[in-house]
């Protein structure tokens, strides 16, 4: 019966997400149609800025109802001097499906409509999948190495493909968040990469320098995210279906040096290795943050 009601408790959460994402996926997909067929660049800029707002709105709700259910407590630190009319390139730990709704909630009318790095496969993702679209997301193509063996042309296609989905984004103040370990952290994962990071992967820096390289002098500054938590990370599932969920948000704002809006990952190594060491600095900084965090509450 326990098990029966916690299911229960999830359909009914569930239901309320997907309820408002299907109320105000009508007009996204009536909009993402007209932006499609009039390729008028006035006229679709002003249908993304009503895009935007329709996104506002649905994260709104999202975060107004898991609140209310009781299923997520949310700790934002360090989001006072944002500003919405800034850009921002936005780098955060990944923990669960769970950041996606904790970050949107933190960055919400703070900063310019959030837009992340999307897996080119998502885009078939029913419902959601066509949002993203409309709503100018940018959709990455990663081949692996054993493709690129196969095909060697086909080297650098990838990253080509990305830096012209950030294009787009020249127009309007815009916040591009990426998840910079590529994916979601767990232990097993960092036993197999053998990751020098106590709580972290080994940060990958090819979708920072792709931002970089295509907007690096529009972007005020990078916001470093370090997202924790204290119960463990949860499954988006167990959230829905009661399981309490704490999650700390650490907003810090670092400034973007003249050196890094200039560069050519691609083809300069001194340029390569010194992003590298960059992101390994940061890094380091966010796994000390995390440990002491861990210290903390074991403390």
């Amino acid at each position: 019966m326990k098990k029966f009601l916690r299911n229960c408790r999830g359909v009914i959460i569930f239901g309320g997400l997907t309820i408002n994402t299907i109320f105000w996926f009508i007009p996204i997909f009536f909009l993402a149609i007209i932006k499609l067929l009039i390729p008028l660049r006035g006229l679709r800029e002003r249908i993304t800025r009503v895009l935007m707002w329709i996104g506002q709105n649905w994260i709104s709700f999202n975060t107004f109802w898991l609140s209310r259910s009781g299923s997520i407590q949310w700790e934002n630190r360090g989001v006072e001097n944002l500003r919405r009319d800034g850009w921002y390139l936005i780098i955060a730990n990944h923990q669960t499906w769970v950041d996606i709704v904790v970050l949107q909630q933190a960055f919400n009318r703070r900063v310019p409509f959030l837009k992340f790095f999307i897996k080119q496969q998502l885009i078939w993702f029913p419902l959601l999948g066509m949002a993203w679209w409309a709503m100018d997301m940018p959709f990455m193509k990663r081949y692996s190495a054993s493709y690129l063996a196969r095909n060697p042309h086909m080297k650098g296609k990838d990253l080509e493909t990305t830096r012209k989905a950030c294009e787009k984004f020249h127009d309007t103040p815009t916040s591009v968040l990426n998840f910079i370990e590529g994916t979601r952290f767990s232990e097993a994962k960092r036993a197999n990469r053998n990751s020098t990071y106590r709580n972290l992967l080994q940060p990958r820096a090819g979708g920072l320098a792709i931002a970089l390289s295509s907007m690096g002098e529009l972007f005020t500054s990078v916001i470093d995210v370090t997202l924790y938590y204290p119960d463990g990370a949860t499954s988006f599932w167990d959230m829905c279906c009661g399981t309490r969920v704490r999650v700390i948000v650490d907003i810090r704002e670092r400034e973007l040096e003249e050196w890094q809006k200039h560069g050519d990952y691609q083809n300069d190594r001194e340029f390569r290795k010194r992003l590298h060491g960059w992101l390994g600095d940061v890094w380091n900084d966010k796994d000390a943050l995390l440990q002491s965090m861990k210290d903390k509450q074991s403390g």
